[in-house]
């Protein structure tokens, strides 16, 4: 080859020259040609054989995930069930009432299943009358403002797209949701409502709880109702006083791999020792307080700015999102419960479910001891639910305290007034119980598979990921009172969160987290102008917003007006972030701080009426300059105090009556121009 790129050139090629190279060329060619068959023939040899394979694929699926996975018909029909009870859960307490509603259905010689709507496909809906005394009941929680759960978004999205003939079904709702929020159980009411528009049937009124009063007991009025509908339906009756029925059965592991054993994980095991992204909230992320600071500077609450290091996790957030955290229980706690039920809390067990075809193998991680499962997975602080205490009752020696118990767990009048004062409103855990029933003494397994899992808390991040990329900043107040009986009841997550010591090696300064999206968003033009609303802690996403929108301005965008209303209890006390929005303040980022301070005189006074006070600028920014209004913090009195605030000042500058006021609020909400991070 290089002879024959050298002569080429050359001019002055002879007539013999030329033969030379001709026969070079000629036996390049072959050299290539020989190569291409070659190279083809050996491609052509590895594709057969690929395809000679592909047979086998088919079968290598099936063994994976079955086809009809995801069909709880047949499930139904193979394991003899007629009720399936679906779920959209945020806290756990509508798929807690969904287990009890299954669980309900022996009594009327009926089957039932609590069921996950992410797990199966909704759509097999219309095939549900294929099965005899069929009946779906839909327990369903509404979260945020007036959004599906997580694990009902899918069914949610279904149901608003879905044109299917559901006219065989039969179905229940019970919505569970909170009055004090806008949109209260929106997700109850529109399935139940959406349900009837495709056709189903539906066999007993929609039931709807409320949190901020008595769920519990509006539960137990809907249910005590509802059966009887049911019983007339099907003409069924029921076949018996309702029974103690075990739902797992306990293993204890005495020769166990500790490697094999969860010692706090949520999901995978040793996840916390080899951490892999994506994290969520079955994969969280273990993240170093980094800083652990007093806000306040005296009063006898403890307000508290942490940082928490998300560096190498691949975790992305914006202002405005969420953070959750996974707390532990009071080791004091879970001790005292040990000490007063005799067990050995290093016990290594398993709880397993008695129905082998049930996608929830265990209530919790499994195989793990009694002192993890009481630390991490389970709620041992929040008075427990009439159903825990029926179960509990038949271990109680002592005849009175059976009957006490029971009487609670009834749904008379006087048994759901006795439930509210002695458990509720006394703030009762399953400790307070035990400590105040000195003859029940249920064996530790059976408590264990009846408590409630420990959730997640959530946090409005109180940072800026273009000014902290890094880190997430939470803005919290330490939750610490006396109970009616004298006990001191804490927060579980606030007491736990005041406890993490940064730069200190090992878990006491790392924080289990995950960061999720909220729609509490900063305009996309940075020159709209805002009005944030946040008194206390309700300050925290502001934090964030500013932060944003000075950085926004360092990068030469033009920034509108940046107003903040914040409220606190006295100025030289719990004034949150005063050094932070003063510096805002001076660097002209936000343009006006409004600050309440409730107690530092003789009459209160709250946002609200600062917002009243400058009615006319708040008219004119949200009138002529568009802005957009952020509130965050109570739901309960200060995010309707404010609206109602809102309703005046459009009604007086705006020449309405209150309906068209109100009207115009309503619109602003739909628009995205009036959001709300609330809580109560």
């Amino acid at each position: 080859l290089t002879a024959m790129g050298e002569s080429s050139m050359d001019p002055s090629i002879s007539a013999a020259d030329s033969t030379a190279q001709q026969d070079s060329l000629f036996s390049m060619m072959d050299v290539f040609l020989i190569s291409l068959i070659t190279g083809l023939f050996t491609y052509w040899f590895f594709f057969r054989k690929k395809k000679e394979e592909v047979p086998d694929l088919p079968k290598m699926q099936s063994v994976a995930a079955p086809v009809r996975d995801s069909s709880f018909i047949e499930k139904m029909k193979k394991t003899g069930r007629n009720i399936v009870v679906f779920y959209g859960s945020q806290t756990g307490t509508a798929e807690e009432f969904a287990n009890r509603l299954s669980k309900d259905a022996h009594r009327y010689g009926l089957r039932g299943m609590a069921a996950d709507p992410e797990e199966y496909d909704l759509s097999d809906l219309s095939r549900l009358s294929e099965i005899d005394k069929s009946l779906a009941v839909f327990c369903m929680a509404t979260y945020g403002e007036g959004d599906p759960t997580d694990n009902a978004q899918d069914f949610y999205d279904w149901l608003q797209e879905a044109d299917a003939d559901l006219s065989g079904l039969r179905f229940a709702v019970f919505g569970l949701g909170n009055k004090t929020y806008e949109h209260f159980n929106a997700m109850g009411k529109y399935v139940d409502k959406r349900l009837e528009e495709l056709g189903a049937q539906r066999i007993f009124e929609l039931g709807l709880g409320d949190d901020d009063g008595n769920l519990e007991e509006d539960f137990i009025t809907w249910r005590e109702q509802f059966w009887p509908a049911v019983c007339e339906h099907f003409g069924v009756e029921a076949t018996g006083e309702e029974s103690s029925i075990r739902q797992y059965e306990l293993v204890v592991h005495t020769d166990v791999n500790m490697n094999k054993v969860y010692t706090g994980e949520m999901g995978r095991l040793k996840s916390y020792e080899n951490q892999k992204p994506p994290f969520d909230a079955k994969n969280p992320f273990l993240a170093q307080v980094t800083e652990n600071r007093k806000l306040n500077e005296g009063g006898e609450r403890h307000l508290m700015h942490l940082e928490l290091d998300i560096s190498n996790s691949k975790i992305r957030y914006e202002s405005g999102d969420h953070v959750a955290v996974y707390p532990a229980n009071d080791s004091s706690l879970v001790n005292q419960i040990g000490e007063i039920l005799g067990t050995d809390l290093d016990t290594v067990m398993s709880l397993n479910n008695l129905d082998e075809e049930s996608n929830k193998k265990h209530p919790f991680p499994c195989p793990t001891s009694y002192r993890t499962a009481l630390t991490y997975y389970l709620d041992i602080t929040n008075p427990p639910r009439t159903n825990v205490l029926y179960e509990l009752a038949q271990y109680a020696t002592d005849t009175s305290e059976q009957e006490r118990l029971r009487k609670m767990a009834s749904s008379a009048a006087e048994g759901k007034a006795l439930y509210l004062s002695w458990v509720v409103e006394a703030r009762r855990n399953i400790l307070a119980i035990l400590q105040d029933m000195p003859s029940l003494r249920p064996p530790i397994d059976h408590l264990c598979e009846l408590l409630p899992r420990l959730q997640a808390r959530y946090y409005s991040i109180a940072s800026s990921s273009k000014v902290h990329p890094n880190s997430i900043h939470i803005c919290a107040v330490m939750v610490e009172y006396e109970t009616k009986t004298g006990r001191l009841n804490k927060g579980v997550a606030t007491s736990w969160l005041k406890n993490k010591v940064p730069d200190q090696n090992g878990s006491s300064s790392l924080v289990p987290m995950y960061v999720r999206k909220s729609q509490f968003r900063l305009p996309f033009k940075p020159s709209t102008p805002v009005i944030m609303i946040g008194p206390g802690t309700g300050i925290a996403p502001f934090i964030g917003f500013i932060q944003e929108r000075a950085w926004l301005k360092q990068q030469g965008k033009e920034v509108g007006e940046t107003v903040l209303y914040y409220g606190c209890r006295h100025e030289h006390e719990d004034y949150l972030y005063r050094e932070e929005l003063a510096h805002f303040q001076k660097e002209g980022v936000l343009t006006q701080l409004n600050v309440a301070f409730s107690r530092d005189q003789a009459e209160k006074v709250y946002v609200q009426h600062l917002l009243k006070k400058n009615k006319e600028n708040v008219w004119k920014l949200v009138n002529e300059g568009m802005a957009h209004i952020y509130v965050c913090g109570d739901a309960r009195n200060m995010a309707r105090d404010v609206q109602n605030a809102f309703y005046e000042i459009v009604s007086e500058f705006g020449n309405m009556s209150q309906p068209q006021a109100v009207d115009y609020v309503k619109k602003l909400m739909t628009k995205g121009r009036y959001s709300l991070d609330v809580w109560s």
